[in-house]
């Protein structure tokens, strides 16, 4: 089947912020987070690049065929590396600028906007509508990550409303381990809102693989909004510190709980759709020497 991943990070040099305290890439796929040293990727990322390279033979790997390249605060803004990176593989990236609060944002070359709207000094988003309205505008889809619960569904539903042919792409699944979560996902019921997976996995890391509870979820999800409404997302390279590129999905592509056409859906069919993949092509897999 097509995968596509909603939801990956990249970056050449690791210089962001996590609560007004620097986060810095180290070796060893270790960061400088919070004021102590976490093993922020895999520990074969040795210089503190994530890098599109590596990204890319991840997902030829796995049998990914497109990836969704969003941005995070913590990282530092990315939008140079990530234009880079598209033009040497504009047929398997999509990318995203990052929207900085109180700062210029870019939408040229760009195929969407980021907002990490949970670390937004100014959590009402309709405060914020002129990222929107620029997205809408230029023809680019938003990627969002909201705060836990409905603290600002009740904004994006209006935004939403007022500009329906924007595509909106919710992250990290609803924040699917916290109160309320389902309300992030009653916004799918609306024709321009879609939820993405990217970071399920580190949500429910402590029940681990196969993840039933996060099937569960995925099930609870499709019935509230239905299965057309859901796309994968792996958030690459923060979930892989536990595990495999490939086990980021494969516990859906395992599972009996999902049928065969609602996993086409949600693994890439969907985000074909909604992010422009129409030139994606199934990836064959190679013999390893298991």
């Amino acid at each position: 089947m097509i995968i596509i991943d909603a939801h990956t990070h990249l970056w050449k040099t690791q210089n962001g912020v996590h609560n007004s305290t620097p986060v810095r890439g180290l070796k060893n796929g270790r960061s400088l987070f919070a004021g102590e040293t976490r093993q922020m990727m895999p520990p074969y990322m040795l210089d503190g690049e994530n890098n599109v390279e590596m990204l890319i033979s991840n997902m030829d790997y796995a049998c990914v065929s497109g990836a969704v390249i969003t941005q995070e605060v913590m990282d530092g803004n990315q939008d140079e590396y990530l234009l880079e990176s598209k033009n040497k593989y504009p047929d398997r990236i999509k990318i995203c600028s990052l929207y900085e609060e109180g700062k210029p944002f870019s939408v040229d070359g760009f195929d969407g906007i980021k907002l990490c709207a949970c670390k937004l000094n100014e959590k009402d988003l309709t405060k914020h509508f002129e990222v929107f309205k620029a997205a809408n505008d230029n023809g680019k889809f938003i990627s969002v990550d909201l705060a836990d619960g409905d603290e600002q569904t009740g904004a994006l539903k209006e935004i939403a409303e007022q500009l329906p042919d924007l595509k909106i792409a919710i992250g990290h699944f609803g924040m699917v381990t916290r109160e309320n979560w389902l309300e992030q996902i009653k916004l799918a019921r609306m024709k321009n809102v879609f939820i993405e997976s990217g970071g399920i996995t580190w949500l429910f890391n402590s029940e681990f693989y196969p993840y039933p509870t996060a099937i569960k979820s995925i099930n609870e999800a499709a019935y509230v909004c239905g299965f057309d409404k859901l796309m994968f997302g792996s958030d690459y390279p923060r979930t892989m510190v536990e595990i495999t590129y490939k086990m980021s999905f494969d516990f859906i592509v395992k599972t009996n709980e999902i049928s065969l056409a609602d996993k086409e859906k949600m693994l890439g069919l969907n985000a074909v759709n909604f992010y422009g993949f129409e030139n994606a092509k199934e990836i064959e897999p190679i013999k390893h020497m298991l």
